[in-house]
């Protein structure tokens, strides 16, 4: 899925649109919250990652492979919701766009569970972590795993679907905690975001979503210690 960004205000050049198009991207491809009138839950088996056909290797990670990192067999545990099992997980491949036709290459895996939403991505934009948290409204710098990271606030959102056929209603969802973590400890360039929200439209516990990270980041190919 790819969204189209404006032009950003205060000429904001090519570094200020690829952080907006991230946090677009958590809002919108990674974070969409989807509310339909539905009957009560059977108790189906957990989920578990689509086995779709790889696409050409690039030698960036994959949607797949980050749905395969994020699925793992304790992130009921770590979310602090032990007893729940994941109903839906799926990966794809999609981009975001920027302003000039630049397509910014960013996987995306999502796990959904009756408490909690967790998503996974990687953004191949070539720009640092540092300094976005001044692009990204009140943004917290941080150091997570030894690398620059930032953690933020956004929406999701919220899809109302008729069931009588008429025309589907868009509006703003619930809230989100989003970290974005350097794909390299120098900043060279990239990032992995996590975000995470509640069903009940709580805002997420901030020492839940750096839990969850710190565990599934070192799980994702590619990822090196130190590094």
């Amino acid at each position: 899925m790819a969204g189209k960004i404006g032009t950003p205000e205060n000429g904001h050049n090519a570094w200020g649109q690829a952080v907006a198009a991230v946090a677009l991207f958590a809002a919108i491809a990674a974070g969409l919250w989807v509310s339909e009138a539905t009957s009560g839950n059977s108790g189906p088996p957990a989920a578990t990652c689509s086995d779709e056909e790889p696409g050409k290797s690039t030698g960036r990670v994959t949607g797949k492979q980050l749905c395969e990192a994020l699925l793992r067999p304790d992130l009921a545990e770590l979310l602090g919701t032990p007893t729940e099992t994941a109903k839906t997980a799926f990966g794809n491949d999609g981009s975001a766009g920027l302003e000039g036709g630049k397509d910014i290459p960013m996987p995306t895996a999502e796990v959904e569970f009756d408490t909690y939403t967790v998503t996974l991505s990687a953004t191949y934009d070539d720009l640092p972590v540092a300094g976005a948290h001044d692009l990204l409204g009140e943004g917290e710098q941080r150091t997570v795993l030894d690398r620059p990271a930032v953690l933020y606030s956004d929406r999701t959102i919220r899809i109302n679907f008729r069931l009588d056929g008429g025309d589907a209603e868009a509006g703003t969802g619930v809230p989100l905690r989003a970290l974005m973590v350097a794909q390299d400890a120098k900043d060279g360039g990239g990032s992995y975001d996590v975000t995470l929200w509640r069903s009940d439209g709580m805002v997420p516990d901030d020492a839940v979503l750096l839990r969850v990270a710190e565990k599934i980041l070192p799980t994702v190919p590619g990822w090196t210690a130190g590094s």
